[in-house]
Parts: C-alpha cells; sequence; structure tokens
C-alpha cells in the first residue's frame, strides 16, 4: 500500500503541475516518473516488473568481467584503473565480473552511478567496496576507466517531437476530460529541433532526440579521451534513426500503457548507437559495432562456460542451457539486445566485434 500511495501522489502533483502551468514535456514526464519507480522499490526480477540479463545468469557478468580484463591484459595491465558501472542494478553484473578480474590480479577501484537509494543499499550489499556517486561528473579523474552500461541509456528521458499541419510542435503531457494523463501537440513551433530530411514528413511522425544521454555520453567520451580506457554499453536500440515513438512501459514483465500510472512502471525509449558513435568519434575515440548480443556472447565463449557449468552441476544442467538460450538466441535476448564498445585511441580492439556498423 505504500508504493500505491506514492504513485498516487505522484500523479496528484503532477496533475496540480499540468492544471497550473500547463502541459509538460514528454522528457519531464519520464523523468518524474522513473525517479519515483526507481527511488521506491527494487524492480528487478520474478516478483518484479522486469529481469536483466546479469540476473539471469552468472555467465552474463562473467564473460563482461573477462573482456575488461582481456583488454587491461593486451595494454600491458595499467596502474591505477578503476571499473565503473552506470546503473549497477542490484550489483549482480559487477559482483560477477569482479570475481572473475580478481582471478586475473585485476583489482581496480569500483565506482557505481546510482540515485535510487532503495538500489543503492542492495548495491552496497553485493559489492561492499564500491563507492555510489549521483553524477558520471563524480567519477575520478585519474587513470583508465573501464565502464559499463547495461541497460543504463534506455531510461534516460527522451523529447518527442510530432509533425502537424502547421508544423513540427514538442510532443507533450496534457490531461484529457477523463483526467487521465495524455500526449498532444505542444504550442511552440520546434521546426528547427528536427533534422533537415525529416521536416517535410507528414503529419502525425515523431521524431524522437534524447538530450540527456547525449549529455551522459559527451561526458563519457571526455573522460575515455582523457584518461584511457573503454566503454561497453548493452542495451535495445536502432542504428538508423528515423521516425516513430519508442517510448514503452513495462509492469508485472508485460507491455503497459506509459501514461497510466506514472511512477508505478518502467519508462523506457530505445538507444540511437549512431548518435553515441558520432559523439564518442567526435572525441577521437575508436567505436566497435554494434553486434547483436548473442553473437557477441557467443563469440566471447557462452556455450563453453555453459558447458563447463552444466559439467560441474548436472542436476542445473537444463537450467544453465536454459539461460544460455535465453541470452543468447535471436529470438529471444540475443538479436534484440546490441552491445557497442568504445575504446581510448592506443587501446587494443576489443573481442567480440567482426566490424565497425556505425
Amino acid at each position: 500500500m505504500k508504493v500505491s500511495h506514492e504513485v498516487n501522489n505522484l500523479a496528484l502533483r503532477l496533475a496540480k503541475q499540468i492544471e497550473a502551468t500547463g502541459p509538460i514535456s514528454i522528457s519531464e514526464y519520464m523523468r518524474a516518473a522513473n525517479n519515483e519507480y526507481y527511488g521506491s522499490r527494487d524492480p528487478i526480477g520474478i516478483q518484479g516488473d522486469f529481469v536483466t540479463a546479469p540476473e539471469i545468469s552468472q555467465m552474463f557478468g562473467e564473460l563482461a568481467g573477462l573482456w575488461f580484463v582481456d583488454l587491461w591484459l593486451r595494454q600491458n595491465q595499467p596502474p591505477n584503473v578503476s571499473f565503473v558501472e552506470l546503473g549497477p542494478g542490484r550489483g549482480t553484473l559487477a559482483s560477477d565480473a569482479l570475481r572473475c578480474m580478481k582471478r586475473f590480479e585485476l583489482s581496480p577501484q569500483v565506482y557505481f552511478v546510482e540515485s535510487s537509494e532503495t538500489l543503492r543499499a542492495m548495491q552496497q550489499e553485493a559489492v561492499p567496496e564500491a563507492t555510489i556517486h549521483d553524477r558520471i561528473d563524480d567519477l575520478p579523474e585519474d587513470g583508465p576507466l573501464l565502464i559499463m552500461a547495461n541497460e543504463f541509456f534506455d531510461a534516460l528521458p527522451v523529447r518527442q517531437f510530432v509533425a502537424t499541419h502547421a508544423g513540427w510542435r514538442e510532443r507533450v503531457v496534457a490531461r484529457d476530460k477523463g483526467n487521465k494523463f495524455m500526449a498532444m501537440p505542444g504550442s511552440q513551433a520546434v521546426d528547427e529541433l528536427v533534422p533537415p530530411d525529416l521536416r517535410s514528413a507528414p503529419a502525425g511522425s515523431i521524431f524522437e532526440s534524447a538530450p540527456e544521454c547525449s549529455d551522459a555520453m559527451y561526458e563519457l567520451s571526455s573522460r575515455l579521451s582523457a584518461q584511457g580506457g573503454v566503454l561497453l554499453i548493452i542495451d535495445y536500440g536502432y542504428v538508423h534513426p528515423g521516425l516513430g515513438s519508442t517510448l514503452q512501459a513495462v509492469k508485472s514483465h508485460k507491455y503497459t500503457d506509459p501514461f497510466e500510472n506514472p511512477g508505478d512502471c518502467d519508462l523506457t525509449a530505445h538507444v540511437n548507437f549512431l548518435e553515441i558513435s558520432n559523439l564518442a568519434k567526435m572525441r577521437g575515440l575508436h567505436v566497435f559495432g554494434p553486434s547483436e548480443q548473442g553473437q557477441w556472447l557467443s563469440a566471447l565463449g557462452i556455450n563453453q562456460r555453459a558447458e563447463a557449468l552444466s559439467a560441474a552441476s548436472p542436476e542445473r544442467a537444463e537450467e544453465i542451457m536454459a539461460a544460455r538460450n535465453r541470452l543468447a538466441n535471436p529470438e529471444e535476448m540475443g538479436s534484440l539486445f546490441k552491445v557497442l564498445a568504445i575504446a581510448a585511441p592506443g587501446w587494443p580492439v576489443p573481442e567480440g566485434f567482426e566490424r565497425t556498423i556505425v
């Protein structure tokens, strides 16, 4: 009942704000809803609203950890290295990755970027040595960074612009006659915020941008350029930007209306991998991928790891292979999720990438 009361309070606050000052942008709505959502619960797992790859199997975090180890070794083991995870969930991925790193005598300083107090408590229990910061800006400024971003960028707010017969308008959230939240075109012309080649799109077309994603990527790219290191991004998204809304909501492992019960469901949007890549290239960084998650995990040896775990625990063999299939099979998470690697100049070419797409 506590969560329901808090969610009702958020909906009431947003309703009062809209009534007092007018409709709010999609990005403002998404930010408020996700701040409430992540700040009031543990959303991960069977009893939550969604399951992330690290929670499906230890293999995911282990292979990510070995991926970082391989780069560190081929870079001649630079000292004073830090492992950073953005939005680390329960800390499961970091715990599995760090355990593998330690086997190869890589014991980095550990930093998390997390704003949810609920998740912070779980992360501190899983990885006691981690220092947790609110912002990317607070991360250390000396030494190479090994940065992990698994399902981080998709939760950052997006702006949406909709084509009307009077030109482009920002998409905003208002209240209908039944006092329900709804999206509609705003009143201000915003044609200059839409790429020129898309401005002639028919009425009703939607264009998305992600300024907070760009800001985060700019800061990360600046740090990698100055400090050295690599960034591993795993998320769902697109390589060739186009038109259409990718805003979606998940509740109890099912899709739901993003404008119903704000703060009681997970709001996400697909990641623009092309924009992320271009920002990295502008800082002189090297971009690899994106590759499909299943291809990347297979290249790193998930099949062999699943066989080894099954041999060590025959009673769990069926469970282990099911987890492997869920992570890597194209019809499950294998093709939906993409993997992008960004490396500082002079760092080795990472494993698991056949070619650069973007």
